[in-house]
């Protein structure tokens, strides 16, 4: 049986639900994002005719742009609209995977002999439209990779179909920077020895690739051919993502209490950048050695940065541990959570910010999760 499988990507998701609440904001340029030193999280197609683009500093896209209206991202509307999207597609999909807070997979294969998988995408487009007011895109092929770099040919409000025998056909033009795995590093690399289309790529022998960029040369050549197995996963919302400590012996160590959080804090936001999590709720658990249980939680804008979470568990911790009493656990848990990257919660990072975490985060994939954190999180004892 031949795969349908659709993407569907929201146009411009945080400036539509803007426009939708604020209708003054529609046809002007506008970025969403941090202050000065912070980056784009979202811009208008009119600012992108200006060439400014996601996470680019906000200043740079201000000198691009200068006439361009930039106001601070509302995350908790943003969450509130991607679930409507989610239960609009999924009441009507048979089966589902939510890429990002506006970004879906549908698997359509078989749908075919009861109602065209094409027109069916169509239906469900209309009905988030209708449903929402968004507007939304999707491009449906054989596989998940067609798929996205077709809706992203596709918009604004675009809806585009690659058959099979047209796969190569479609892709061989465009440029490599289109291969979702492809960031600015690969394209430099692939572009010195003259390699910025598709189909360049995708005739080079792919033990030559695998040689310049490692294993991901293959995945890469497979790509640029059209060829991608990976299947649609169906979209389950985790709940939270939690840790705790038992003292081997009871302990009044205040010193000691705020480094296990901050290092909690650190552990757990390290595990939702690499899940691709949000979190807008911190709940902090103390238990006391005559084994009274104490919670105190606080509601925060979505985030997965370790300074922010670590702050806001120690104020919590300051608030919730008032008795002059020996404890025997601590324990930290992000609730609320949503599908997302960190890099779309640019409203108060910095692009300093963001660097160190990019970076933090490669050196703890390499070398383990534990190699490097806050010196207020180690246990220096040790």
């Amino acid at each position: 049986m031949n795969r349908a499988i659709v993407h569907m990507d929201m146009d411009t998701f945080f400036v539509s639900c803007e426009r939708l609440t604020h209708t003054e904001l529609t046809g002007i340029p506008l970025i969403i994002g941090g202050g000065d030193r912070g980056v784009v999280a979202s811009c208008s197609y009119e600012a992108r005719k200006f060439g400014v683009r996601s996470a680019m500093p906000i200043r740079m896209a201000l000198r691009l742009c200068p006439d361009a209206k930039v106001i601070r991202g509302d995350y908790e509307m943003y969450s509130r609209f991607s679930r409507l999207v989610t239960e609009v597609i999924q009441d009507k999909a048979p089966v589902m995977e939510k890429a990002s807070i506006d970004e879906f997979y549908l698997d359509l294969s078989g749908m075919d002999k009861f109602y065209g998988c094409y027109q069916w995408s169509q239906e469900i487009v209309a009905a988030v439209k209708k449903e929402t007011g968004l507007p939304i895109s999707f491009a449906l092929s054989s596989n998940k990779t067609v798929s996205k770099i077709g809706t992203g040919e596709a918009k604004p409000e675009g809806r585009l179909q690659i058959e099979q025998q047209n796969i190569q056909s479609f892709l061989n033009p465009l440029s490599i920077k289109k291969i979702p795995m492809v960031g600015d590093k690969t394209f430099q690399l692939l572009s010195r020895i003259g390699v910025r289309t598709i189909h360049t790529l995708s005739e080079m022998p792919v033990d030559v690739l695998q040689q310049m960029i490692g294993n991901n040369g293959i995945e890469l050549w497979k790509k640029a051919n059209g060829i991608d197995e990976n299947p649609v996963v169906p979209y389950s919302e985790r709940k939270s993502i939690s840790t705790e400590k038992t003292f081997a012996t009871d302990t009044i160590d205040i010193l000691e209490f705020r480094r296990l959080i901050t290092g909690m804090a650190e552990q757990l936001a390290y595990q939702l950048r690499q899940e691709r999590w949000l979190t807008s709720t911190v709940i902090v658990k103390i238990r006391y050695a005559n084994f009274d249980t104490e919670t105190k939680q606080c509601t925060i804008a979505y985030t997965a940065a370790d300074h922010t979470l670590s702050r806001v568990a120690l104020e919590l911790f300051k608030k919730l541990y008032t008795r002059r009493m020996r404890l025997r656990l601590i324990g930290l848990r992000f609730t609320n959570l949503v599908h997302g990257n960190h890099q779309m919660n640019l409203f108060e990072d910095t692009e300093e910010q963001m660097n160190l975490y990019q970076t933090m985060d490669r050196l703890k994939n390499r070398f383990g999760a534990n190699i490097l954190g806050r010196a207020s999180g180690f246990d220096f004892k040790k």
